[in-house]
């Protein structure tokens, strides 16, 4: 007994030594059932097949939140300074694999310096400042989730890519006004523009006004910034797909097809106002692939000048008990295409209902329908394609999920 418990015993000066300090384990698990229907099946001389699809699927392909764990600390170095890190590893609920591309740490790896006074410095991989002051106003984090998300997270509000190399500052808030910053270094000898991206950001909010707007600007794109995850690019001219995911030249439509672009930007805004229970929301997004038919990635279209997305979304939201939260959203995106082309247009109708069982666990639904018309990014027709799931055959789509989640 004495040997078992002398080994402990050596651990109490060290627990003491470090008082001020804190690590936290933490986590997420979301999954559920999926329904999609004319989702494409086998490819055919004429087409893709469609089918009804049932599928359990993880949160982060259609749920309110991706399945994680992670561990997050802070070390007291006085003065109002602390050094702070956070470790964020995603994965797949229904079967356990890693998340984004197989990442270990694929969510957040980053280590820095706070202080009360001048706000935080971090370095390492980390959310751009679309996802920091943007994304939480709209449907898709609040009670959407993924598949209520934009078409294929166009503007990253989804937070599908994060920022490889970045160092990012962070200002403390003062009277409800917060600012942030973000450099990513290309790391490419003998070009310091290459692969760069930045991205600024605030946010203000105060009583039942809040406002958030972010900026992001990626060079080279097609590796910097839809490479950033180990399996999922950079395109190639047989696989435009790695653009929105690694899985098949199909899976991203709508904007796989310019991978050639020299850069990307995206500039986003978007307000809500609490009114009792209620909260209302506006948001407005522009993204833009600039400078198509560079060296970055393929282009086996040919395509010239610049490609862009307007995205308007409009969202609600009803505290109808402490446990019972209804929500609803509509989001219309137009396309305009390279070389004269009129673009995509799609339009998405979303309802979701959310009742928490405890503090720490809620079950939840969510229905979506979208429409699609005009030309995709492949220039073919544009289908119906819901976030995160398979695109459908024709021009119109639906679907519905069922789930549960659970903190701790």
């Amino acid at each position: 007994m004495l040997k078992k418990l002398a080994p402990a015993a050596l651990l109490v000066p060290c627990l003491s030594a470090h008082a001020q300090s804190s690590v936290t384990l933490y986590g997420i698990i979301d999954i559920g059932i999926n329904y999609l229907n004319n989702a494409q099946t086998a490819k055919t001389a004429t087409g893709f097949k469609g089918g009804h699809q049932w599928a359990v699927m993880d949160g982060g392909t259609g749920g309110i939140q991706g399945s994680r764990w992670g561990l997050k600390g802070a070390e007291d170095l006085g003065g109002g300074m602390k050094a702070i890190f956070v470790l964020e590893n995603g994965f797949s609920a229904n079967n356990g694999t890693l998340g984004q591309g197989g990442a270990e740490f694929g969510r957040q790896a980053w280590v820095g310096i706070s202080a009360d006074k001048y706000g935080k410095v971090t370095l390492g991989r980390q959310y751009d400042e679309v996802v920091d002051f943007y994304a939480p106003l709209l449907a898709a984090p609040q009670w959407g989730g993924y598949m209520t998300e934009h078409p294929s997270d166009l503007d990253n509000a989804s937070n599908t890519r994060r920022i490889n190399n970045s160092i990012k500052y962070t200002s403390p808030t003062i009277a409800g006004f917060t600012m942030a910053g973000l450099y990513s270094l290309g790391g490419v000898a003998g070009s310091f523009g290459t692969n760069r991206i930045w991205s600024v950001g605030a946010g203000y909010a105060n009583g039942p006004l809040s406002i958030g707007a972010g900026y992001l600007n990626a060079a080279n794109p097609n590796t910097s910034f839809y490479g950033s995850n180990p399996n999922a690019g950079p395109a190639t001219s047989n696989n435009l797909g790695a653009v929105g995911s690694p899985t098949s030249p199909q899976s991203n439509p709508i904007y796989a097809g310019y991978a050639s672009a020299k850069s990307l930007q995206i500039a986003a805004v978007a307000a809500s106002y609490a009114i009792g229970p209620t909260t209302l929301g506006l948001a407005y997004s522009n993204t833009r692939f600039q400078d198509l038919g560079s060296s970055s990635g393929p282009n086996p279209f040919g395509y010239r000048g610049t490609a862009y997305f307007h995205n308007v979304e409009a969202n609600a939201k009803w505290q109808v008990t402490p446990a019972l939260l209804l929500g609803a959203a509509l989001d219309y995106t137009k396309g305009v295409g390279a070389n004269g082309h009129d673009g995509a247009k799609y339009e998405l109708a979303s309802v979701g209902a959310d009742y928490f069982l405890s503090k720490r666990t809620d079950v939840y639904t969510i229905a979506v329908y979208e429409h699609a018309s005009g030309t995709d990014s492949l220039n073919q027709p544009a289908v119906a394609t819901i976030t995160g799931m398979t695109p459908s055959t024709t021009n119109n789509q639906v679907a519905v999920r069922v789930g549960i989640r659970h903190k701790f």
